[in-house]
């Protein structure tokens, strides 16, 4: 059963419709990616669902039924601005906005000590948060999203000003919290980690869904005969079957030529003496999809 339920939303402020008709599930022990570029309506679609702006038609169920304020607590979220106290100690501001959940003071003491290990921030608790870096301020809004340990996590641009050493810590510990059965919405520009984190995703834009399922069903839909290939020895500048070659990272992608498929060109390969390493059937990434969809919606 899902746990958010977004049903035929739309939206408008004015003469500008923000989200049309937009709907998707999202199910507990997932990662949902919500997507689109800049201004396609995802933040609006967000603060629908948080009860923050009423819906002009349609509906949103959060655990069985309309947003409660009892649910609110039972929800965390991440906003992509930064909404941390500036002149307020990190560890007086983090235990006022886990008061806010309705955890009790004693539950702040026995919990926010180990999140502050977990993102390294026990030595910088009693900076002020202006006085933390860019990434370290992105740390402490993580914990405020999850100290209270919600059922249903909303994270928006969760890796910004991470570097990679953070972007991994983040990464396990949302693979932690899909696999304690919590229910994670997130919202990014950075596909890569769309692609290793996601489990289903929905992509819109000027406020429509353009696209919408599993990640391998999506990028199986845009599966094209392109291969890449990496080689014992340089290629040769034409090659039977092959319509383009392109050099990539140290790998080349064949376009077959009209009429050939991958194992056609395979066995062409071969009998014209190229020597393989590898051979695979090249994966539309995601950039590619959102790329393509965006400008043909």
């Amino acid at each position: 059963m899902s746990t958010i339920h977004v049903k035929n939303i739309s939206k408008s402020f004015g003469d500008t419709q923000a989200v049309k008709d937009v709907s998707f599930e999202v199910n507990p022990g997932e990662i949902f990616g919500l997507l689109g570029p800049n201004g396609s309506g995802k933040t609006t679609s967000i603060r629908v669902i948080l009860d923050i702006y009423q819906p002009d038609s349609g509906s949103v169920e959060i655990l069985d039924g309309p947003m409660t304020d009892e649910k609110l607590n039972r929800v965390g979220y991440l906003p992509e601005e930064r909404g941390l106290y500036q002149d307020v100690e990190v560890n007086r501001c983090l235990s006022y906005l886990a008061t806010l959940k309705g955890m009790s003071k004693a539950q702040i003491d026995k919990t926010l000590p180990a999140w502050l290990e977990r993102f390294d921030l026990t030595e910088h608790q009693k900076k002020k948060n202006k006085e933390l870096s860019k990434g370290m301020q992105q740390k402490a809004q993580l914990i405020a999203a999850l100290i209270h340990d919600p059922e249903i996590i909303i994270i928006d641009e969760p890796f910004s000003a991470l570097d990679p050493v953070n972007t991994q810590l983040v990464k396990d510990l949302l693979r932690e919290l899909r696999s304690a059965g919590k229910t994670i919405v997130m919202s990014t520009h950075q596909m890569n980690q769309v692609e290793t984190l996601c489990d289903r995703l929905v992509l819109i834009d000027y406020g429509k869904v353009l696209l919408e399922g599993g990640l391998s069903e999506i990028q199986d839909q845009f599966r094209t005969n392109q291969v890449i290939i990496t080689t014992a020895s340089p290629l040769p500048e034409k090659l039977e079957g092959v319509a383009k070659i392109e050099p990539m990272n140290g790998n080349f992608r064949l376009s077959p030529a009209e009429g050939i498929n991958a194992q056609d060109l395979l066995g062409l390969l071969v009998n014209q003496g190229v020597r393989l390493n590898t051979f695979e059937v090249a994966t539309p990434s995601l950039d590619e999809i959102f790329i393509q969809v965006v400008k043909k919606g």
